[in-house]
């Protein structure tokens, strides 16, 4: 393969990465039933007039699988959290007692977790699609070195080198999907 050619493939792979890497923290945010910090990855605190992630003015602890505690940093912060918590629309009601703020995380009814199996496959669909792209990308790029010059064998073993780390970066994804899936569905 030429220096060309695997600057190709070397793109191409690193879009796919970052395709199942988003898909991934995409998932992370999916709650199951399980308590997980990373259900407040995106509530933003208005803190002294600037947007900051709670994570960076509270400290967020799950004492238990149905439980995430957050204990804020300066108790005049509580009701900014609250309010940051129901605006996010994550499904969670904050209550709290002066010293900090408790999440209780419901059972998930199974309608909600059907709900919860067709947005992940949505996030896997989002991913495959971006794999795909990422491999048309490849192949064009092969086809027009091909015109500029890159003999016809060299430039389909690229075109076939793509597609196997189509299939890779797919499987990873179809892993991903599996796995989260049944931890949603198990009761």
């Amino acid at each position: 393969m030429t220096e060309e050619g695997n600057l190709i493939l070397e793109i191409a792979a690193e879009k796919m990465a970052k395709a199942v890497e988003h898909l991934n923290e995409a998932l992370l945010g999916i709650r199951a039933g399980k308590a997980s910090p990373n259900v407040l990855k995106g509530v933003m605190v208005d803190y002294y007039g600037s947007q900051t992630p709670v994570t960076q003015v509270a400290s967020v602890t799950v004492p238990d699988a149905k439980t995430i505690l957050i204990q804020p940093w300066e108790k005049n912060l509580i009701p900014a959290i609250e309010k940051a918590i129901l605006v996010a629309n994550i499904g969670l009601t904050p209550s709290n007692n002066g010293e900090h703020i408790r999440l209780s995380i419901p059972a998930l009814t199974e309608d909600r977790r059907r709900e919860l199996v067709k947005q992940v496959k949505g996030e896997g669909e989002t991913a495959r699609v971006s794999v795909r792209n990422a491999r048309r990308e490849a192949v064009d790029a092969f086809k027009s070195a091909q015109k500029n010059g890159m003999p016809e064998d060299m430039a389909k073993d690229g075109e076939n080198e793509a597609q196997k780390l189509t299939d890779r970066y797919s499987k990873q994804i179809e892993d991903a999907l599996a796995e989260k899936e049944k931890e949603i569905m198990t009761v």
